[in-house]
């Protein structure tokens, strides 16, 4: 995919993963939708950022749970400019409970709150902006997923268990969507983030320091990382569909699993 001037939509991208990935859009030319729920005032500043490097950015507030906000973006978005060639999935959500034997740390409001954003969200997306890329007779989704989908690890078993959904989906969806639409996802590990310094609290630097000394890389990723990744699957990859990209520096080959402590 040719992403200078392609019109992408990046859900969550007031912060963390999502900005990254707008920035690095607009850097390339591309045209994007900065998605927020309450950041408002972050999310200015990523289209600003945005505009900056040479791109137009839309600003527009929706929550990914709710269908009707889904279709009201996809809409906004072909009001603007008339098309849309892609989609990033980045909004998500946890409920943090590291301690993974603690069932009772978990309700069941935990996983539906929790399934809303990460996967029936992804999924309203998907099928908000389906018509377009169809009628294009192209288009590219890439779902930001986790290591934890992969691993079973994470900030909580619902968590976990929403990636390893998201994960199924991209390959189910893959299939159907195809040959128009191409779906991939890339699942990071531990990733520099104010949402996962947040999630973790005082056992952030520990657990970061002992994630990157765990892995063949001896590193952690930062949000551009992952952007990087974001990218390739969008404009280097057009036989590339139902893929995982992981993104944690070999953290997944073994060692420690990430825990707060």
């Amino acid at each position: 995919m040719e992403l200078n001037n392609a019109v992408c939509i990046v859900t969550g991208s007031a912060t963390g993963i999502g900005a990254a990935a707008a920035i690095a859009l607009a850097k390339k030319g591309c045209r994007t939708v900065i998605n927020y729920t309450k950041s408002e005032t972050e999310a200015r500043e990523t289209a600003r950022l945005c505009e900056a490097a040479g791109a137009p950015a839309l600003l527009v507030q929706a929550n990914v749970a709710d269908d009707a906000d889904c279709r009201r973006m996809a809409d906004a978005t072909l009001a603007k400019w008339g098309r849309i060639d892609a989609l990033v999935n980045n909004a998500g959500t946890t409920k943090v409970a590291f301690d993974h034997s603690d069932l009772n740390a978990l309700q069941a409001t935990d996983f539906q709150n929790i399934y809303a954003v990460n996967v029936i969200g992804a999924f309203q997306m998907i099928r908000a902006v389906e018509p377009a890329m169809r009628k294009q007779g192209m288009g590219a989704v890439v779902n930001i997923s986790s290591v934890a989908g992969v691993m079973g690890v994470g900030t909580s078993v619902a968590y976990a268990a929403s990636k390893g959904a998201l994960n199924t989906m991209t390959l189910s969806l893959a299939r159907a969507l195809g040959p128009a639409i191409r779906v991939n996802a890339v699942c990071p590990g531990f990733v520099e983030t104010r949402w996962l310094q947040q999630a973790m609290g005082p056992g952030y630097e520990a657990a970061k320091a002992r994630v990157a000394g765990n892995n063949p890389l001896r590193k952690v990723s930062t949000p551009e990382d992952i952007a990087k990744a974001i990218l390739w699957l969008l404009e280097g990859s057009d036989l590339v569909t139902g893929e995982f990209v992981i993104v944690d520096g070999g953290a997944h080959l073994g060692g420690a699993p990430l825990k707060a402590r």
